[in-house]
């Protein structure tokens, strides 16, 4: 990942905390810890961050309450090659004239390339997903109602009647924050308020998730593994997990990495 864009990403994810350790952005970016210390140092002395013991923080911290997820600019160039290669897949489920849900995230945001060539119905409170489709697809759009969370560019609503009901589809897709034994994970209970809305209005849950999402823990349970049809992931998935998914009965789709998806992800494209 170039110079820049690690900046980008460590900006960016300074603004929704009060601190951020060097440990979480070196998972964010895959740069070493040296190598964080050094943009750090860089950025403070440019005065776009403080530095402080173990990480850094924002110069002006953001006066709004926000939600507990990171910023889409954040996870937007995190694991793209696999995240394109989960999404060709997913679209692959799609059968043209059918009505999808697809939820606002960065590697369901990666359908969109592939959604171009398809006309559908596709429910999603995403804003990136909405603006793409609009523009460059004649897939039909529709949106719930509520607030908006600039930095992950959803809508949300904590009230039932937000549109999202009337909506019926075969077929949701859905990142997550984790997945493991228990089910699938969320870490803001607005975000599951709104998620568990999504699911009851879909026959199919389809989870998207790189598989670096089977080691990673959340605070909320958002739904068992029994609830979920599909899981598309890498082929990073250990024996293990892939076990754990077959003896709940969920069907297991492996994503084959494109070339040139690698070669777009090694130069920092998007």
């Amino acid at each position: 990942m170039h110079e820049a864009e690690r900046h980008r990403i460590i900006l960016s994810a300074i603004e929704g905390r009060p601190v951020v350790t060097v440990a979480d952005l070196v998972a964010m970016t895959g740069a070493s810890e040296a190598t964080i210390r050094r943009d750090i140092a860089t950025l403070h002395v440019q005065k776009k961050l403080r530095r402080v013991r173990g990480g850094a923080e924002s110069i002006a911290p953001a006066q709004f309450v926000g939600i507990n997820a990171r910023p889409f600019a954040v996870n937007e160039g995190i694991r793209l090659a696999e995240k394109r290669a989960i999404a060709r897949a997913a679209v692959a489920l799609c059968d043209d004239g059918s009505p999808i849900i697809v939820n606002g995230g960065t590697t369901t945001f990666q359908m969109v390339h592939f959604l171009s060539a398809k006309r559908l119905q596709v429910f999603t409170n995403s804003f990136p997903i909405a603006e793409h489709l609009l523009k460059h697809s004649k897939n039909t759009v529709l949106m719930p109602a509520g607030a908006i969370y600039r930095e992950q560019n959803i809508i949300l609503s904590p009230f039932d009647e937000d549109g999202s009901r009337h909506f019926y589809a075969k077929r949701m897709f859905m990142g997550c924050r984790g997945l493991g034994p228990l089910g699938l994970m969320e870490g803001d209970p607005l975000l599951a308020q709104a998620e568990q809305k999504l699911i009851g209005q879909a026959e199919e849950l389809i989870i998207l998730c790189d598989s670096s999402k089977f080691a990673a823990r959340s605070s909320l349970l958002l739904c068992p593994l029994s609830r979920i049809h599909t899981v598309i992931t890498d082929n990073g998935i250990s024996d293990r997990d892939a076990k754990m998914l077959e003896a709940a009965g969920i069907h297991l789709i492996v994503a084959e990495i494109a070339a040139s998806d690698r070669a777009k992800s090694a130069s920092g494209e998007s």
